[in-house]
């Protein structure tokens, strides 16, 4: 399960209005190979369901991952920072052992 503070779920809720996403959109949370530590973050938001998905809802905001993703980041926290050091969502994820200094990618 991925858990969402009150700033990311004000920041994905702000997206999706202005974006005009209806109530059939859902956040899309996924691992991929790549970035300095070999695993990287990806966060979309999506209206399609895939086959082996795993929904979670967190807040009222619903967060969908595929199997492999769900296994990188089970407990992981999705976080929102609008501070100075930069803007954008960060995870706080447990599982991972090594994180990179922009925290886009990790390693377990």
């Amino acid at each position: 399960m991925i858990t969402v503070t009150d700033k990311a779920k004000t920041r994905i809720e702000a997206i999706m209005k202005d974006e005009q996403y209806d109530g059939n959109y859902f956040v899309r949370v996924a691992v991929e190979s790549g970035g300095c530590s070999g695993l990287s973050y990806k966060l979309n938001f999506d209206n399609e369901e895939k086959k082996g998905d795993q929904f979670f809802e967190d807040k009222g905001v619903k967060i969908c991952l595929d199997i492999k993703s769900f296994l990188y980041l089970a407990g992981t926290e999705l976080d929102y920072s609008d501070g100075l050091d930069g803007k954008g969502f960060e995870f706080h994820n447990p599982n991972a052992s090594r994180t990179c200094a922009c925290g886009e990618s990790f390693s377990v």
